[in-house]
């Protein structure tokens, strides 16, 4: 193997040398022709593979799992900031359902929320991030982030116009065809409007004292919570629909756990107002049953002035046993008399006296069982 003259820039395989001394070959002799002039620079050989100049080297490896492909236009986006691009790599990284708010990504990185929500903004701007609110049925206010891994396919394009054939010389113009009978503005269906908000709900009665309540309520919310801040415009125009709710019977305490339950964490509370409306209006509770009226009072009790047995009766009277027996007449019983007359009633008295009478007995004796053995 030889090795090839100096100067002429062929490496060697696995042996790089840097010559000290000319090459013997390379000393001028007389009868050698002279050497051609150096080139210009611009038509020099280019510098060959194993010597890179400044700049990076990629060691390139095939990942076959956890990896995320991402176009150039994004990793070389001449308008983003650096920690835009970072930022919208690691979104498109993570999972579907993957929270990505200010709070969390602040939470995640050493970046502080200004500098990260500076970053969301330039990829809102540019397309790679589209933010929404919504309200869920139950009132909370949640914000939904859709990633965009290139916004320029998503985004929908119109179609190619067809280039329109030429119409030969020779050929006939077509009849006009009749215009078609556009329809009346009345025929015409009308667009349907946008639903109505429901209007808030308002006391039937009026109560100085009730609606104080509900004005101080709403002007304390911020205590508990500071973005619960109302103003005076606000709480006036609330101050109705919870003074609805303490006429139909629920507490002020109760009236505040409801309004301030399961609040959006953070900033997602952006309109206080609104939502203390919604749930004011949504969550109204039924309004109290209502009593029904007192029934006749019971007539008063009344004494009988011939048997003494007491009766219901508006007035004084008979009862009906002897009212019905006076308008019957006397009947006869029997001992021979008249049922109810005169004389059998005082015997009848004067027959219980005699059996009934007590025994006399004197301070100093005692009490003999036996005589109370005929009673």
């Amino acid at each position: 193997m030889q090795r090839p003259p100096a100067g002429t820039a062929i490496p060697i395989e696995g042996l790089t040398i840097k010559e000290v001394g000319p090459f013997p070959m390379a000393v001028q002799q007389l009868n050698a022709p002279v050497r051609a002039p150096y080139a210009h620079h611009s038509t020099r050989r280019a510098r060959p593979a194993h010597r890179p100049g400044a700049g990076v080297v990629h060691v390139r490896h095939r990942h076959r799992e956890r990896f995320t492909v991402v176009g150039n236009h994004l990793a070389q986006h001449r308008e983003l900031s650096l920690l835009a691009i970072g930022l919208a790599v690691h979104i498109q990284s993570v999972p579907d359902g993957t929270r990505v708010d200010i709070k969390s990504l602040s939470a995640r990185f050493p970046e502080g929320e200004a500098r990260i929500a500076a970053a969301l903004r330039e990829l809102e701007a540019h397309g790679y991030l589209a933010r929404t609110v919504s309200r869920t049925p139950a009132g909370r206010v949640v914000t939904r982030t859709v990633s965009y891994a290139h916004p320029a396919a998503a985004a929908p394009c119109a179609p190619p116009d067809r280039p329109t054939p030429a119409a030969p010389r020779d050929a006939k113009k077509p009849a006009p065809s009749p215009a078609p009978s556009t329809p009346s503005p009345e025929a015409a269906s009308p667009a349907p409007e946008p639903p109505l908000r429901p209007p808030l709900p308002a006391p039937r009665t009026a109560d100085p004292t009730r609606d104080a309540t509900a004005t101080a309520l709403l002007a304390s919310l911020h205590r508990d919570d500071d973005r619960l801040l109302l103003s005076e415009r606000d709480t006036v125009r609330l101050s109705p629909a919870v003074a609805a709710w303490l006429e139909r019977g629920v507490r002020p305490e109760t009236v505040r756990r409801t309004l301030m339950a399961h609040l959006p964490p953070g900033a997602g509370l952006r309109h206080p107002a609104a939502l203390l409306a919604h749930r004011l209006t949504a969550l109204l509770p039924p309004p109290l049953p209502v009593s029904l009226p007192p029934g006749p009072r019971p007539a008063p009790f009344q004494e009988c002035p011939d048997c003494g047995r007491p009766f219901r009766a508006p007035h004084p009277g008979h009862c009906r046993d002897c009212r019905t027996g006076r308008e019957e007449g006397a009947r006869p019983t029997r001992g021979g008399g008249p049922r109810g007359s005169a004389p059998a009633q005082e015997a009848f008295h004067a027959g219980s006296r005699t059996a009934y009478s007590r025994p006399e007995r004197s301070p100093n004796s005692c009490i003999d069982p036996l005589a109370y053995s005929t009673l």
